[in-house]
């Protein structure tokens, strides 16, 4: 029988596949639109490597070979079972934000030529559920790998990234739709419904 250790890897592999094959096709889409405003180099590249540092490098690095084996903890069925319904949330998330989103996404702080502030589908709700998609994905990372290390570091990585962007990117989108965009922000949750 296998063991939730190689369970708890076999799928965040999944899930990590998964969201990597949804994102792709809307990069290629990105990369080849013109810019108006561009805000990725320096601060904004910094929070990215933190972010892909802690959700892919250290549990890849853990998924291959069980180090630090330190901070590794008996796995748990019921974390586990969690951790499955996480993933798939974020799955689920992630589709329905780059399918509102189509041609105005993007990996980091910026707007497309003629770009739209888009308040249908998933945002007619919440403005950033991207974000929402994001933290599900560190939490399933924390619920599948029984390692404090590995398991949390996408939460702190994601978190780095979150808590120093999100201010920022509201700015932008603030100075590029104006009052639109403040209209918006006063009917919508940032990224958890009812809470925050």
């Amino acid at each position: 029988m296998i063991s939730l250790v190689v369970a708890g890897k076999a799928l965040w592999v999944v899930f990590i596949v998964t969201w990597y094959l949804l994102r792709r096709p809307f990069d290629r889409r990105a990369q080849r639109a013109k810019l108006t405003v561009d805000r990725r180099k320096g601060a904004d590249t910094v929070r990215l490597a933190v972010s892909l540092i802690g959700l892919g490098i250290i549990p890849a690095f853990y998924v291959a070979t069980g180090q630090p084996r330190f901070a590794s903890y008996a796995p748990n069925p019921a974390l586990l079972a969690l951790g499955i319904l996480a993933g798939i949330a974020a799955l689920i998330l992630f589709r329905l934000t780059h399918k509102a989103l189509g041609q105005m996404w993007s990996v980091s702080l910026q707007l497309k030529q003629d770009h739209k502030l888009i308040t249908t589908g998933i945002y007619q709700r919440l403005r950033h559920p991207m974000y929402s998609a994001f933290w599900l994905m560190a939490l399933t990372q924390a619920l599948l790998l029984p390692n404090y290390i590995a398991g949390l570091s996408g939460l702190a990585g994601f978190g780095f990234l979150f808590f120093l962007r999100i201010g920022a990117e509201e700015r932008m989108m603030e100075e590029a739709f104006g009052e639109e965009y403040r209209q918006y922000r006063a009917r919508t949750w940032r990224v958890l419904p009812f809470v925050y």
